[in-house]
């Protein structure tokens, strides 16, 4: 089959594009180009050769270029240019502050309705905190009765000092 030469490398060169365009996205811009230059290809085979040497041609593209596209975006999450840092506790990334016990028995005031979450003022300073579940309304007085990991957990003062007293 002399003359399919071109038709291939055109292929080979299009799937090259298309990976380029999963490294440096360009608005579809690649993949465009890559559809031209696999369009192009099979018009030289269906131009050159007879129909059934096409047909073999587009049946090879619908199993080699998934194939290939798959076997490139696994060596992709492998390569170098792919980010692969891991943010984590050890490396020092942490969401909040890891010293809320401090909070512990303190009281303040709810910024917003608490349903069960929301903000309130603790120590003059406006934290992310959670009823267990209890609807606690806006500039409502609040305690601190638990501090899980970074997660602060209030309860009505009202409630809480009159169940505290009954125990």
């Amino acid at each position: 089959m002399k003359g399919l030469g071109i038709p291939i490398i055109l292929q080979a060169l299009g799937v090259l594009i298309i990976i380029a365009e999963i490294i440096l996205p360009s608005a579809g811009l690649l993949t465009l180009l890559a559809m031209a230059i696999f369009g192009y290809s099979i018009f030289l085979v269906f131009d050159t050769f007879p129909s059934s040497v096409g047909m073999i041609f587009i049946g090879a593209d619908l199993i080699v270029i998934p194939l290939l596209l798959y076997v490139g975006l696994k060596l992709l999450a492998k390569s170098p240019v792919t980010l692969q840092t891991v943010l984590s506790r050890g490396k020092g990334v942490s969401s909040q502050s890891d010293n809320l016990d401090f909070y512990l028995g303190k009281t303040g005031t709810a910024l917003t309705a608490l349903r069960p979450a929301g903000t309130a003022r603790i120590e003059k300073k406006r934290v992310d905190v959670v009823s267990r579940g209890d609807f606690i309304e806006k500039g409502s007085s609040i305690l601190v009765v638990e501090v899980t990991g970074n997660q602060i957990i209030v309860a009505n003062n009202s409630n809480s000092t009159a169940s505290q007293t009954n125990k």
